[in-house]
């Protein structure tokens, strides 16, 4: 074969000339299967942790293992699947991103709001970014990477050519799965599930206040080793500075105060790390994380300008070559045999600019009809503002679908700056809202709805450009990617919506407050507000045995009538944002006895769901509507960002960490440590072993060409760079294996996947049963707590064998495509 100079032309794996099975029925129902399974991951997890991961990579091995348990699949129906699948992920990121705002600014999660604004942003991701694809996807495939769909695409190669990965998913998934069985307090709680230590040293009382704590789950072990050492120990480090600093020290200077110290209702000598953190903590990490995130879209906002121009540009570009191309579109769509031979190929058919611009259209009035006859409870607007609304949402998704989809080819998905994006989009609604005098807090409930669909439109057009650069470097059809990307949002926002009410209700608590509080309901203080009778009729209290007054004690519904309330509807609810009197929250008000008698902490902006990004957008709401934040306690926060970027360090990882409970990021940092050891390990054999593994490979070509050549099938003789230029014989680059290719797919990261699928779902199987208990009034037999292995100790050795069984697996090379027989 000659040698060329010129670049080869483009070859995806399959020909275009070539059809295999696609958009097939079962490619679509097991990618509705993982859009379901894996958005609800992404929730529990998100929720959690405070962050996301990809999920491409662990569909793809999971369905080329499931597909050919039944028969021969092809490659393309396989990237349906992990199209289809992934649409689950990436809408349940923009959802958790904002939509829990509502929760902290004093609303309920309805189902339908979370299932229509889903929908909405879901779609307009999808719409918005067909245009964008020739651009961005085929003309600049040299310079814009798109680096989880190019690995995404490897894994699907590798499993054509034969290679098997599942087996690492499925460990994972076993072993994780087992473990949350037994570590889940929801569950069977065999050990406790966050080992705790509260220092309280000599008589100076040293570090009271503060806490090490680690809630040892296998997702967080997971995220951490997926996130890698640098990011972990930056949110460590910011976790450290909130619970063995920041914590001690209110403590210290605040043990001898009289009266509680706003924001906080309770004597802080009397509050626990818990309740030190929710109080004081948090206002001050929401100021962080607000104040990075303004850092990171100023940061960013070059590149999001340029990404913009260039999005617009080669949309009038590309418009008039789409056009050309509609008719043998519907052609192909519609089953028609009339072909001729201008019509571009299989693997250039889009979905037609009717359908994008149908589709925009149809989901402006979809969105007016929603803002107008299913409207925010006090939000209530006209008709021509609830039009101007959802143009709002269209102009604004449209901005930051084209970022997004550029920015992701660069630096990924999991670096995309979406968080900044919305919060502009908040900042820019909230202003004219301001200028509209619309402050109340309706109004901020209507400013997260029409942010909420913009950040889910630019998260979903992320991972909408990866899956089409996987499909470009696969050879598959784009309209049946963009078309099964649209099936998965419709199915995947079912089990969003689920989770995040499951979750909510789930995790919850009521506690008897320490003291009641005495008020009037004619005359509610500053910022409470009553939201009438309480709508059910039983709740159980996690702190019974906190004394009451005598008068509580003469009501059917004391303490000392045990730990449930069995006529809860006798209560009043109220809802405290911005008050000078009761932390925000929601309160049970007995007018018996003319008293705040208990609290309602709802399960996401608890502990167990601190939800860090929903709280830093209802902060920039919050913050520019009513301007009633504990500003000292929100400039803490930005002082600590200043601070940190003066460092030279990025703050946004060490804000999210600072708000984040410690038993969250100690976690995650050990799942990091493990990721270290492990490259490290494979860094010293990977250098001890190179120089006779280059050897034997040029051996085995000189000796055996043919199986050399089986061996490295991605070869090509006629590229410069894959030849030694002095011997010319293959280069070192080609005969060794690529560590970086392999940090894509390893052993390490494909096990760690499994733990995290593990924990999300066998973590909300113990939601659904709290669930049942809630409901049924029944209890399912759990380890008592007085059982010999329910200690501290026995967590963390438990989470220690985990953590090896992590290392031990990621240690161990996967099974190459050129070993397996064909």
């Amino acid at each position: 074969m000659a040698t060329t100079t010129t670049k080869p032309a483009f070859q995806s794996f399959v020909p275009a000339t070539e059809s295999r099975p696609e958009f097939t029925v079962r490619a679509l129902l097991l990618g509705a299967v993982f859009g379901i399974l894996f958005g609800a991951v992404t929730v529990y997890v998100g929720l959690r942790a405070g962050l996301t991961v990809a999920a491409s990579i662990p569909i793809s091995v999971l369905s080329i293992s499931i597909l050919r348990a039944f028969g021969r699949a092809s490659i393309l129906e396989n990237n349906i699947v992990q199209t289809t699948g992934n649409a689950g992920q990436s809408i349940a990121s923009g959802v958790i991103f904002t939509l829990p705002a509502l929760i902290f600014l004093g609303f309920d999660l309805e189902s339908t709001r979370i299932f229509a604004l889903a929908l909405f942003g879901g779609w307009l991701g999808v719409l918005f970014m067909i245009p964008l694809r020739r651009q961005l996807i085929v003309e600049e495939h040299g310079s814009l990477t798109y680096p989880e769909g190019t690995a995404c695409a490897d894994v699907l190669m590798a499993g054509e050519r034969g290679g098997s990965f599942a087996s690492r998913v499925f460990l994972g998934l076993g072993l994780g799965g087992l473990y949350t069985l037994f570590q889940n307090e929801n569950l069977f709680s065999l050990f406790p599930s966050t080992p705790n230590y509260s220092p309280d040293l000599g008589t100076q009382h040293l570090l009271r206040g503060g806490a090490i704590r680690a809630d040892v789950t296998p997702e967080y072990l997971g995220v951490g080793y997926i996130i890698g050492m640098r990011v972990a120990a930056v949110m460590l480090a910011g976790g450290v500075f909130s619970w063995l600093v920041l914590m001690p020290a209110i403590y210290f200077f605040g043990s001898h105060l009289s009266t509680p110290l706003y924001p906080g209702t309770t004597l802080i000598r009397d509050m626990s790390p818990s309740q030190l953190w929710s109080t004081y903590v948090r206002p001050m990490g929401a100021g962080a994380v607000a104040c990075s995130g303004l850092i990171t879209l100023l940061r960013t906002a070059p590149t999001i300008l340029a990404a913009l121009t260039e999005g617009v540009r080669s949309i009038g570009k590309n418009r008039a070559g789409k056009s050309v191309s509609s008719r043998p579109e519907r052609s192909e769509m519609e089953g028609s045999a009339a072909s001729s031979t201008s019509a571009p190929p299989r693997t250039e058919h889009d979905l037609p600019w009717s359908v994008v611009i149908g589709g925009s259209v149809l989901l402006v009035v979809l969105l007016w009809v929603f803002l107008e006859f299913k409207p925010v409870p006090g939000a209530q607007v006209g008709a021509l503002a609830n039009l101007a609304a959802a143009f709002l949402v269209v102009l604004f998704g449209f901005l930051f679908v084209t970022v997004s989809a550029r920015i992701v080819g660069i630096v990924g998905s999991s670096a995309s700056p979406v968080s900044g994006m919305t919060i502009a989009t908040l900042m820019a609604t909230a202003a004219i809202f301001l200028v509209k005098g619309w402050t109340a807090p309706a109004f901020g409930a209507l400013a997260i709805t029409i942010g909420g669909i913009v950040c889910i439109a630019a998260s979903n057009a992320g991972d909408t450009a990866q899956d089409l650069k996987t499909g470009y470097l696969i050879g598959a059809t784009p309209w049946k990617q963009q078309l099964a990307i649209m099936i998965g949002v419709i199915i995947s926002v079912l089990s969003i919506g689920m989770t995040l009410n499951a979750m909510n209700k789930g995790l919850e608590s009521f506690q008897r407050m320490p003291k009641p509080i005495a008020i009037s309901l004619s005359q509610l203080p500053d910022g409470v507000q009553n939201q009438g009778s309480f709508t059910r009729d039983r709740i159980h209290l996690s702190n019974p045995g906190i004394p009451s007054s005598t008068a509580q004690a003469n009501t059917p519904n004391s303490p000392e009538s045990g730990g449930e309330i069995t006529n809860a509807r006798s209560y009043i609810l109220l809802n405290a944002i911005g008050s000078s009197t009761l932390a925000d929250g929601k309160y049970l008000y007995s007018p018996s006895t003319g008293q705040i008698e208990i609290q309602w902490t709802q399960g996401i902006g608890s502990e167990k769901a601190a939800a860090p990004q929903g709280r830093l957008m209802a902060t920039v709401i919050n913050g520019i509507l009513s301007r009633k934040l504990p500003w000292s306690l929100v400039l803490l926060g930005v002082a600590l960002v200043i601070m940190v970027e003066l460092l030279g360090v990025r703050s946004l990882t060490l804000a999210v960490g600072a708000y984040l409970s410690i038993g969250t990021t100690l976690a995650i940092f050990v799942g990091g440590v493990i990721r270290w050891l492990v490259d490290r390990a494979a860094e010293k054999h990977y250098e001890s072993d190179s120089e006779s593994e280059l050897q034997a490979s040029l051996d085995l070509w000189l000796s055996d060409k043919d199986a050399w050549l089986a061996q490295h099938p991605d070869f090509n003789p006629a590229d410069p760079s894959h030849l030694d230029k002095d011997t010319g014989l293959p280069a070192r680059s080609i005969c060794l294996r690529d560590p970086e290719l392999e940090s894509e797919i390893s052993s390490g990261s494909l096990f760690a996947s499994g733990l995290i699928a593990a924990g999300g779902i066998v973590g909300l199987m113990g939601v659904a049963i709290k669930l049942y208990e809630s409901a049924t009034d029944r209890t399912i037999p759990r380890f008592s707590s007085y059982n010999p292995l329910h200690h501290d100790w026995v967590s963390v050795l438990m989470f220690a064998l985990l953590a090896w069984s992590l290392y031990h697996f990621a240690r161990r090379p996967l099974e190459q495509p050129d070993k397996v027989s064909k």
